[in-house]
Formats: C-alpha cells, sequence, structure tokens
C-alpha cells in the first residue's frame, strides 16, 4: 500500500522570533507581541521565556504583566511578519508545489512523490528555514493532515524549556491508530470542553476508547460528528493539501486562552482584528466586498456570518463596522466566546482612480497607507487615531 507522505509545519511563536531578528537583545528576554495594557491589549505572541510564567497568546496584557511583572510589551510589526512569512513559503514551495497555507505561521505539504523518507524530508525542510530564514519551526509527518497536525500538537506540548521547541514529531505510516489511541478525546480538532464532557460520561476518555463504541452510538451521542469522530479516532482523513494559486480571502482570528463574556474585550479584539485585515489587504493590493466573522463557543460549535457591502472596501473602519454589526446579531450578552475572527472575501483590485473633488474615502486611504508605513518602520502603537487614545485616556 502506497501511504502519503504529509507535512504539517508550524513556525514557533512566530512574531517573537521575528522581533528576535529585528531586535536582537530580546532573544531569551521574558517578552510579548501585542497591545497596550492601557488600551485593553492582548497578546498576540509570546516568548517561550515568558510563558514559564504562565504568560499564552490571547491573554489580556494587563493580566500577562502580573503573571510576569519583568514582562517587555514589543509592538507588531505586521509588514516584517508578512515578509517573513513569504520567505518561508518561498522555502516549503521550492521543495513541493502542493503547499497548503493555512495562516501567515503555518502549512501543510504533500511530498508523497518525493523518493526520501518521511523524517530526512522534515529535517531537510527544518534545517533550510533555520539557517536560510532563521526562524525556528516545528514538524509533524504523518500520511494525512489530520495526524499530521496533532502530532505537532503534541510534539510542541512535550518542550517546557524556556526556547523554541523546534520540534520534529514523526508517526509512522500505519500506526496512526496506535499513536492517537492514549491521547485524551481533547486532542482531536473540533472537541470542546463540553464535547469532552459529554464523552466522559459516557465512559469515552481516549481517542482509543472512541474506537471501541460504534459509529451509530456515537452518532446518537455527538449527531454527525460522532461519524467522522469514529473515522478520524482511527487516524483516517482523505482531505487534500488543497493549493491555491490565487488570494480569495483574507482574514485573522484569535483562540482566547479563556473563554471571554465581556462585550468590551470581544469588540476591542475585532477592532485589532479588523485592523490587521485591512492592513494585508493594502498591503496585497486588493479590496473587498465581502466581510464576515467567525465566532467558536465554548463546546467547539462554530458559526460564520457574513455580509455583502455596496463597494469594495480596503479600510480599517469599514471592515470594523460590518464585522461589529454581525456580531451584534450572533452573539448573546454573556455568552462565552473560545475564539473570533475577522475575513475579507470578494476580492478585487485595490487600485481606484482619484476622482477630482478627492472624496473622503479617498483621504482614508492615504491616511492609512501613510500609517501602515509609519508602523511598519517604528511598530503599530507609533501612530493611533485619537479617538482610539481618547478611549485610553478614560479607561
Amino acid at each position: 500500500m502506497r501511504y502519503r507522505k504529509i507535512i504539517h509545519l508550524d513556525l514557533d511563536a512566530f512574531f517573537c522570533s521575528v522581533e528576535e531578528l529585528l531586535q536582537p537583545e530580546l532573544k531569551g528576554k521574558t517578552f510579548a507581541v501585542g497591545g497596550s495594557p492601557e488600551g485593553r491589549g492582548v497578546v498576540s505572541s509570546c516568548s517561550y521565556a515568558a510563558r514559564q510564567f504562565g504568560v499564552r497568546s490571547a491573554m489580556p496584557m494587563g493580566r500577562a504583566l502580573r503573571l510576569c511583572p519583568e514582562l517587555q510589551v514589543v509592538p507588531s510589526h505586521f509588514g516584517a511578519y508578512h515578509e517573513y512569512s513569504q520567505r518561508v513559503m518561498k522555502v516549503l514551495q521550492n521543495q513541493t508545489p502542493l503547499v497548503e497555507q493555512l495562516s501567515i505561521d503555518e502549512a501543510f505539504l504533500d511530498l508523497s512523490d518525493l523518493p526520501q523518507e518521511p523524517i530526512d524530508l522534515a529535517k531537510t525542510i527544518q534545517q533550510k528555514i533555520n539557517k536560510e530564514v532563521h526562524l525556528p519551526c516545528s514538524l509533524g509527518v504523518a500520511s494525512n493532515k489530520l495526524v499530521s497536525k496533532i502530532a505537532n500538537n503534541i510534539g510542541k506540548d512535550r518542550h517546557h524549556a524556556p526556547t523554541p521547541p523546534n520540534a520534529i514529531t514523526v508517526v509512522p505510516a500505519g500506526g496512526e491508530a496506535a499513536f492517537l489511541a492514549p491521547l485524551p478525546v481533547k486532542e482531536m480538532w473540533g472537541i470542546g470542553p463540553k464535547t469532552a464532557e459529554r464523552l466522559t460520561v459516557a465512559g469515552i476518555h481516549t481517542l482509543g476508547d472512541v474506537c471501541h463504541v460504534s459509529p451509530e452510538v456515537l452518532t446518537k451521542l455527538l449527531g454527525k460528528f460522532g461519524a467522522e469522530l469514529s473515522l478520524h479516532a482511527l487516524g483516517i482523513d482523505d482531505r487534500p493539501v488543497e493549493v491555491e494559486h490565487e488570494t480569495k480571502s483574507i482574514s485573522q482570528e484569535i483562540t482566547f486562552e479563556r473563554d471571554v463574556r465581556d462585550r468590551q474585550r470581544l469588540i476591542d479584539t475585532m477592532r485589532d482584528l479588523s485592523e490587521q485585515v485591512g492592513y494585508h489587504l493594502r498591503r496585497e493590493g486588493f479590496c473587498a466586498q465581502t466581510v464576515r466573522i467567525k465566532l467558536r463557543w465554548s463546546d467547539f460549535s462554530t458559526i460564520t456570518r457574513q455580509t455583502t457591502l455596496s463597494a469594495a472596501v480596503d479600510q480599517d473602519g469599514e471592515i470594523f463596522t460590518a464585522a461589529c454589526a454581525l456580531f451584534d446579531g450572533a452573539w448573546q450578552p454573556g455568552e462565552p466566546v473560545r475564539l473570533i475572527g475577522v475575513g475579507t472575501s470578494k476580492l478585487t483590485s485595490g487600485a481606484q482612480q482619484l476622482s477630482l473633488w478627492d472624496t473622503h474615502s479617498q483621504k482614508e486611504r492615504r491616511l492609512l497607507t501613510a500609517m501602515d508605513e509609519l508602523r511598519e518602520r517604528y511598530g503599530r502603537p507609533v501612530v493611533q487615531r485619537a479617538g482610539v487614545l481618547h478611549k485610553k485616556e478614560r479607561s
């Protein structure tokens, strides 16, 4: 039987690793990339030294500072992150054209047509990224996407040192079910606290336990997801690595360390995500006509809502306004949110002919372009709108 060779690659603490290249004095220090604690900022990424104190991504920056008083807060440089991400993806595409980029710091590769052993391929890729781009990365290697992703998660979780894991975790072809069997059910994609509790009550604690329950029983217990879980617990996943040569959407999302019920924090997070999406649209030369949000609840169930605007936009404020309207229509006050995302699609060229009278929209675009250039050079907080600053002064 011919097995596929699938690799899941994840750049270790990507934003922090780039910041260490930009500012070598940060190497080995406790620091976090993100917003100011005075402005209700959140941790976008944190160094492995900071993680020793319990600091985690998506944590309020104020709480991170209480856990680690010596924590340095570093402004984000999205332009640099974008550039380094492109360099990494170029390394991957030099290995194979079958690269599925999941996010700015994560991708799947299908190396099935190459003759080398999977572990040798993984070592070669890791060494190239370490030496050519100077970034640490971890890889999960398996015969499919599901198991390679879980393998990478497990490999990174086993690392407890104050340095990047730079791990490689291999699941031999044919050993998928044996690898998954001892893992707690929460390690499987799609299983959150409520689903895990439901399985525990039914006496199902590990993925190996799942394999001893009939698909019919799992379907009664979990609905359609039960049938999928029955296959996934055995390590069966036939999904291909999907290559998109044309950008179809631009989005950003964040998973909170603890479920969030506070509306203001959720709104602040959406504003931050909208700014990131707007920046990437302008950087890529796109405008978007469709804005969407993604919400994942505490039980890991996920919804998306979208709206199509009358005209394509690339401005943070318009994206944020549309996202807020979608959010208010989908969220009930006090409902806990595990993940929140803002995205755009229906992309068109962002180039527009300036009119004789120079509309407000065109002035706004020029202002944002100037702000982008300053933020790329000096960091995100160097320039902010007066309304945002006034809000921080009041809070």
